[in-house]
């Protein structure tokens, strides 16, 4: 997860992620990675919309109030969508569950 190296970590809904901070963490999020690279997902701070153009894998997208908690799920987005919540303060972005865990539990945030 190189891109992602040096970025701070979060745990957001029981999940450590790296948090976007950057400019280019936050203008690339997941996109262009394989599933493998994307590692947990990705914490994108003062964000209330995201895009799927150039994923290679559909997202489980959480979209955040200001405490962390879970406003709004939309699970299993596919690549070249777009998805918004008014409100928002934070979006955490997971690679979604079949991708993800083949056959096993889900380990994600339950909104």
């Amino acid at each position: 997860m190189h891109r992602f190296d040096s970025t701070p970590l979060q745990v957001v809904a029981g999940n450590e992620v790296p948090v976007a901070v950057g400019i280019r963490a936050r203008l690339l999020g997941l996109a262009l990675l394989d599933l493998e690279a994307a590692g947990p997902g990705l914490l994108i701070p003062r964000c209330a919309a995201i895009h799927t153009f150039g994923m290679r894998f559909a997202l489980d997208i959480y979209f955040l109030g200001s405490g962390d908690e879970i406003l709004d799920a939309r699970r299993a987005v596919p690549p070249r969508h777009f998805a918004a919540h008014r409100g928002a303060a934070s979006v955490l972005e997971i690679p979604a569950f079949p991708a993800r865990n083949r056959g096993e539990k889900r380990t994600g945030p339950t909104p």
